[in-house]
């Protein structure tokens, strides 16, 4: 997997992304100044236009330069710092060498490094949620959801091409949004109750796929779903 936005994995997030700057816009050390100066206003002033604004004079940006940088105004400040944070877990889950983990401990190790160290302050991630929560950004939400937990996947060596391709990415949608709604309310010290949660999750996965897997194993059980399909 190649380092950085020039590798594999840059080259799959713009795939993903086409509207994602941050390979050949010019602008992108100004919109990552700009998008962390927004994240750390949203702790007091949340994700609003306001704070877009305010983060942008106290850049010294012109007026309207905010609105050419991030025409969606905050909601695209927030895919913006999703779709960054998703490749620097990548890059941080290679530079850790995570192939020679287990696949169940290179998914825990991602969850993890993601809420440690790719989610900014809980109260703004707090306050993103909330925003993103609106029936109106349902869609929003879903695709940055999917995005991260497909770049959790890719990071893990998934390969898979067939329907378990969307079964994994959407049982691990399930467990990293419940993770991540117990880790903004957690307050045990280095979120140690956060990781026994995920553990847990994560080991109820597991007897799921291997009860799946025994039933698959039955004699006469492929022969009766073909003739259920048929």
């Amino acid at each position: 997997m190649g380092r950085g936005a020039g590798g594999r994995f840059g080259a799959y997030i713009a795939f993903m992304n086409p509207e994602n700057p941050a390979f050949s816009d010019p602008d992108a050390e100004i919109r990552d100044r700009l998008a962390d100066s927004v994240a750390a206003n949203a702790v007091f002033e949340g994700w609003t236009g306001t704070a877009l604004a305010a983060a942008a004079r106290g850049l010294g940006l012109p007026e309207g330069e905010a609105g050419r940088l991030f025409p969606a105004g905050p909601l695209g400040v927030l895919e913006y710092l999703a779709s960054r944070s998703d490749r620097r877990m990548v890059d941080d889950l290679e530079a850790a060498g995570v192939a020679g983990m287990k696949v169940r401990e290179r998914i825990r190790f991602a969850v993890r490094l993601r809420l440690e160290k790719h989610s900014g302050e809980k109260d703004a991630a707090r306050r993103a949620l909330s925003l993103l929560a609106m029936p109106l950004n349902a869609g929003l939400a879903l695709k940055i959801l999917y995005r991260t937990v497909d770049a959790m996947w890719y990071a893990a060596g998934d390969q898979s091409v067939d329907f378990n391709f969307y079964t994994k990415r959407a049982t691990l949608a399930g467990v990293y949004s419940a993770t991540v709604l117990f880790w903004l309310n957690d307050r045990s010290e280095g979120s140690a109750a956060t990781w026994e949660f995920l553990d847990r999750r994560l080991d109820d996965v597991m007897k799921i796929e291997k009860l799946k897997s025994q039933i698959r194993a039955w004699p006469g059980a492929r022969t009766r779903a073909g003739a259920t399909r048929r």
